[in-house]
């Protein structure tokens, strides 16, 4: 953890100390939490165990931590814990307990979701699939079945936690659970059966005495002592507030971006927009923010819920990869510093509002004489104002609040960001396109003949698969009369994905989209005369996670017509041969041992099939740096290496700007050997394997860009100088600063542009402009050149000269990090 030394530095003074020794009393009033008596304004971050990997947890931890967090939130995932009744795994990243141990060896706490319905685009919600099969059950309502088995496991989660000595009441980091999720959404479809659940819901949770408080999330009706929580982007705006005067206001998922399904276009958003809703939420007396996701990670194997992509919230302050997201994760750092130093009016003084203006309000929080903090909003989004507080003159710029930790000196802005922003480079490490490198194995393609169950109707899709494989074979067998005859095959479906073959001979496809539920195929064919197979691959991409009457969800083929010239044969009441997933997974081809149990021929060495395996063998990339597999030449289907699968691609889905939603996929570097690494890759339609590369991800490129008009570094402000706001000569180390830094093991190579004056544009675009200091570009390569990191404030003098009086200046710094 040495490379980590100045983040643990850096974010010492923001983060609490969580040892193992003696037990902690948590509690909450009105205002906060209480923890050993101490009110306590928290900032919490969602890092999800199962979507990264053991290796990944301390790095990911540290970053959180030295972002200025105090809690690490995760859910708990039920269907990952107990696949089959009694069968339970913690094992790899499965393993919650060295995960909550790890938080708390970094002196963070820990808040844990259990649940145990969670969505959080989770296949199921995180349900089971086998409760499906219990007779009468239904799903988070008032009824006995269900009840009984989500006891069972929350008490089994409960009682890990306890034996490993976790909760803090017993010494441990987790300071807040969850019970349920969401419930406020669907509780009035269940009428009667609603009220009671959420009733026994929250009494079932609290008298598992865990030591801590319980929360349920968009729950204005939280049952006493449960504390009703906010979820969404504007919780400052939109909460209703805790149905209890003796609870504090907490906003547990603060989407930091937002989940990206199949054939849609990234959901950007930024880090002036997250600060906003942040301070406003604390300003408004909140107490307790947890950003969803901190960390996004990846949707292993099949475990993404329906058409959700396999990378999630790449968007978030620290990237799938686990690298910093900047500026969002500096930004938010800066906002968490500015906010604890106005802990003590915040927590102990009188609160009061007042008007500045039309749009514009001040959220005053004061203390002893000494004491007082303020926050300064202006909701105009489209212009700058200028109001009075306390007899001076603050500038506002649009949809920004200014955070004063003595009522005087601002702070922080939320609409001004000093924090650099980074670029993510890929470098192509190996291209495995050598044809003489790559194997196929042509997936069977099964008659009516090759399969064992069999019905006289159309079967459920889900109940059939039990959620052993994404894939179900529906296949049956007529005779025809007519000699070469043309027909159109009709089928209509709630699959996800939908693949048609006669005679063996693929005749069409279909898909849906999370938002076109129900996708019919009409392909025209030609029928032999005598016996015709048709088989159908029905298709899912994810189960669904949310809703009410999970349980009722059906999906698979509904309809199949034959229309021909003479007549049309409706085969949905017929005899139904089926075939639950493909024999390449059956087989477990994507193992080494698997692996070997097919032939494999080389490839092309025969007509090119749909539903073929490929595998190859590649060795690891030299370095740390995180590596990607490129799929941008394949279709649709599932990656393994060295029998992990990385998750599913459908990189032939395409957005409404005609880009693949994801080309790269995520592979640990835990999942790799040094050499040899198997790679296996189930392709359902006409993918390119020679096209794919090994690639890794760093950061290149490191951009600032600040201005005059920007704050100072939070770390740089000292309460007891009181400066006024105003005061023209600014204190030393006072002062805007452009700061640079590479990630550990790369320094500063090359300045790509610098322009002290008023270069136009952005980090993404830049020019200099009208007024530009000659000395820029020495000088910055004089402070930058060959380090790792490097501070330039935003000053004349650092310059030489002012090249054009009279012009407020700006500071852009380009520089390549290698």
């Amino acid at each position: 953890m040495g490379s980590w030394l100045f983040l643990f530095l850096v974010g010492l003074f923001l983060a609490p100390s969580v040892s193992g020794v003696g037990s902690r009393n948590v509690t909450y009033d009105g205002r906060s939490l209480i923890i050993d008596g101490q009110h306590k304004i928290l900032f919490s971050g969602s890092i999800h165990y199962p979507r990264s990997t053991p290796q990944m947890w301390p790095s990911l931890i540290a970053k959180a931590k030295a972002g200025g967090l105090d809690v690490i939130e995760t859910l708990v995932f039920w269907n990952l814990h107990e696949p089959q009744p009694e069968q339970f795994d913690f094992s790899g990243q499965r393993d919650i307990v060295r995960f909550i141990k790890e938080i708390q060896a970094q002196g963070l706490y820990a808040c844990i979701r259990i649940g145990p319905f969670i969505q959080g685009e989770w296949s199921y919600g995180g349900l089971p699939f086998w409760l499906h099969d219990i007779p009468g059950i239904v799903y988070r309502s008032d009824n006995e079945p269900f009840k009984y088995q989500m006891k069972k496991f929350v008490s089994k989660i409960v009682n890990m936690m306890k034996a490993e000595k976790l909760y803090a009441s017993q010494g441990g980091p987790i300071i807040l659970s969850q019970i349920e999720n969401e419930y406020g959404m669907v509780e009035a479809a269940f009428r009667d059966k609603g009220p009671p659940y959420l009733r026994w819901a929250a009494e079932m949770a609290v008298g598992l005495q865990t030591g801590v408080p319980w929360v349920m999330c968009k729950q204005n009706n939280a049952p006493d002592p449960v504390i009703n929580a906010c979820n969404g982007r504007r919780c400052g705006e939109t909460f209703p507030g805790p149905n209890s005067p003796n609870k504090p206001a907490i906003w547990t998922e603060n989407w930091t971006s937002f989940y990206q399904v199949y054939g849609d276009e990234p959901d950007i958003r930024s880090a002036e927009d997250i600060a906003f809703h942040v301070a406003l939420f604390i300003a408004k007396k909140g107490s307790y923010v947890n950003y969803y996701m901190y960390h996004g990670g990846t949707n292993f194997g099949r475990t993404a819920a329906a058409y959700v992509l396999t990378s999630y919230y790449d968007q978030a302050p620290l990237d799938e990869y686990g690298l910093f997201r900047q500026p969002k994760w500096g930004h938010l750092k800066e906002l968490h510093a500015a906010i604890k130093l106005c802990l003590n009016p915040m927590l102990s003084g009188v609160y009061t509002t007042m008007a500045l203006g039309k749009s514009q309000e001040a959220f005053v929080y004061r203390g002893n004489s000494v004491d007082c903090a303020a926050f300064l909003v202006n909701n105009d989004t489209r212009k700058t104002v200028v109001v009075t507080f306390q007899d001076s003159l603050y500038e506002l710029p649009p949809k920004s609040i200014s955070i004063l930790p003595d009522c005087k000196t601002v702070a922080f802005n939320t609409a001004k960001v000093s924090t650099q922003y980074n670029t993510r480079a890929v470098e192509t490490s190996k291209k495995l396109d050598s044809i003489v490198k790559w194997e196929e194995y042509k997936e069977t393609i099964p008659t009516f003949e090759d399969t064992s169950l069999r019905a006289n109707m159309l079967l459920e899709h889900m109940n059939t698969t039990k959620d052993n494989s994404d894939y179900l074979w529906y296949t049956f067998r007529f005779q025809n009369d007519f000699s070469d005859a043309e027909y159109v095959l009709n089928v209509t479906s709630s699959s996800h994905v939908l693949h048609a073959f006669v005679n063996g001979s693929f005749v069409g496809s279909t898909h849906g989209s999370f938002k076109t539920k129900t996708p019919i195929l009409e392909s025209k064919i030609t029928l032999n005369k005598g016996t015709n197979y048709i088989s159908l691959l029905s298709g899912m991409v994810g189960l669904p996670d949310s809703g009410a009457y999970l349980e009722r969800r059906v999906a698979g083929i509904n309809t199949v017509r034959v229309k021909g010239e003479h007549e049309i044969k409706d085969f949905t009441r017929y005899s139904w041969g089926y075939q639950v997933g493909l024999l390449g997974e059956k087989l477990q081809v994507y193992t080494d041992s698997g692996s070997n149990k097919v032939k494999w021929n080389t490839y092309g060495s025969s007509t090119h099939q749909r539903l073929t395996w490929y595998r190859t063998l590649f060795d690891a990339p030299a370095g740390k740096d995180p590596v990607t597999l490129n799929l941008e030449s394949m279709g649709k289907g599932e990656v393994w290496i060295n029998g992990q699968s990385i998750g599913r691609y459908w990189v032939s889905f395409l957005t409404p700007k005609g880009i693949p939603s994801q080309t790269r996929y995520n592979v640990p570097r835990s999942f790799l050997k040094r050499t040899d690494n198997l790679l296996v890759i189930l392709e359902e339609e006409n993918g390119y394997p020679l096209g794919i590369s090994i690639d890794t991800i760093s950061i290149s490129k490191v951009c600032g860009h600040v201005s005059e008009s920007h704050l100072p570094p939070v770390i740089s402000w000292q309460g007891q100088n009181k400066t006024e706001h105003n005061n023209s000569k600014k204190q030393h180390g006072r002062r805007p600063k452009v700061q640079l830094q590479c990630p550990p093991g790369r320094n500063i190579s090359r300045i790509l542009f610098a322009s002290y004056g008023n270069p136009t544009g952005d980090c993404e675009n830049y020019a200099i402009g009208s007024c530009h200091s000659f000395t820029s570009l020495p000088t910055i390569e004089e402070a930058c050149m060959g380090k790792r990191i490097c501070t330039i404030p935003v000053w004349r003098k650092k310059f030489g000269n002012d090249p054009c009086p009279g012009i407020p200046k700006t500071l852009l710094v380009d520089a390549q990090c290698t």
